[in-house]
């Protein structure tokens, strides 16, 4: 018998131990006990979105031993809600506890060297790169990637945060400010996207694998502000997304859910931007839009269910709530007949933090999109697309 085969089911009663407890933690926690499971977590916040529905909180730093023996003595399967998490304490978990995703997919996701070197191997398009550490690493790499290009730190960056775009000689000066002779960084082809495009796959314990429905991002700020599902591309760019998708789950060996950010270009072509070895704010969509949301399909995974249908059941539109958008967003209560409001527990509502979202479902795509506009939640993010 094969390993995989070999996993154990993890029945309703048993106890999910959750590393991080984001607001990803806390909708996969929802979905665990609808399904019967208790909760344990572990995050250095007090009043954090998971530990307000968890079973259990031990509150200590992600990169403490002793907390994650605790969490993982209290649990009977592991599982975490954001890939930085420390990689020695990964590495302990998948050891002495049951961690099916494994520490593995942790390393390669956690860098980006390693994770162009793992899509390069999956034998999918990434845009062209160089690795950067000294002003000469820079130098030769602008000459030969050229401009516009993109400057990223391998380690730590999300929502366009330690990304330069390099387009002008000043832009230039600046990559150069950056090098400290210790960060590594890549500079990558900018690649003339028509859109950005995500795929959600799903892997079990015993090797059944589901993907959604490919959906279109709209960036602001470099902030994921709209998800439209499904993408209004063509079902060629379709076929060759959700394959892409597969042949990297099934070369990383995946267990649990993994997106899989894309850029499609003018003629077509697409190329993998980004991983992230967990469910994914593009995913939101499918609590109410799927037969089965990517929470639920992620415990599936995990515990060795059966995946879930990911049929969708009708055209979606999500849209993210930032700390300037809740005033309104509670205003626009009375107006939410046809909307699926979502707030996570956070506890102060500031500037380009996440706070929530909202879904809409409607019979057509243009329908979501125009119920979204009529809200007014978002009126300067409209006026800075439109520009």
């Amino acid at each position: 018998m094969t390993e995989r085969s070999m996993a154990p089911l993890i029945v309703p009663g048993k106890t999910i131990g959750i590393l991080g407890g984001g607001q990803l933690g806390r909708m996969m926690a929802l979905s665990a006990k609808a399904m019967g499971f208790r909760i344990a977590v572990l995050d250095p916040g007090k009043d954090n979105p998971l530990s307000q529905v968890a079973d259990l909180s031990i509150q200590t730093a992600y990169d403490d031993l002793e907390g994650a023996r605790q969490l993982a003595q209290a649990s009977d399967v592991m599982t975490y809600e954001f890939e930085n998490v420390d990689l020695t304490v990964a590495r302990t978990l998948e050891s002495d506890a049951f961690l099916p995703q494994g520490s593995e997919l942790l390393k390669i996701t956690q860098d980006r060297v390693n994770e162009k070197a793992a899509l390069t191997k999956a034998g999918v398009k990434v845009a062209p790169y160089k690795c950067v550490k000294t002003e000469s690493d820079l130098l030769s790499a602008l000459k030969e990637i050229g401009r516009p290009s993109v400057l990223k730190t391998t380690r730590g960056g999300y929502d366009g945060k330690g990304q330069l775009v390099i387009r002008t000689e000043e832009d230039e000066a600046t990559a150069f400010s950056w090098i400290d002779e210790q960060t590594v960084f890549v500079l990558e082809k900018w690649i003339p996207f028509e859109k950005e495009l995500s795929v959600i796959v799903a892997r079990s314990t015993h090797g059944e694998t589901q993907t959604f429905p490919v959906v279109e991002n709209i960036h602001v700020h470099n902030i994921l502000h709209q998800t439209i599902a499904p993408a209004r591309i063509s079902e060629a760019v379709k076929e060759k997304a959700t394959q892409m998708a597969l042949e990297i789950s099934k070369s990383l060996n995946l267990v649990g859910t993994l997106a899989v950010e894309m850029f499609m270009t003018a003629d077509e072509d697409v190329f993998i931007n980004e991983l992230a070895p967990r469910p994914h704010n593009s995913g939101h969509y499918t609590i109410e839009a799927c037969e089965t949301s990517q929470f639920e399909q992620h415990i599936r995974a995990i515990c060795g269910w059966p995946l879930g249908s990911t049929k969708q059941l009708k055209p979606a539109v999500m849209v993210n709530l930032l700390g300037q958008h809740v005033e309104k967003a509670l205003e626009a209560i009375p107006q939410y007949s046809k909307v699926h409001f979502h707030l996570y527990g956070k506890d102060q509502a500031k500037k380009d933090r996440k706070m929530g979202h909202v879904t809409i479902l409607a019979e057509t795509t243009k329908q979501a999109l125009e119920q979204a506009d009529r809200l007014n939640i978002w009126e300067n993010e409209r006026v800075e697309e439109v520009k």
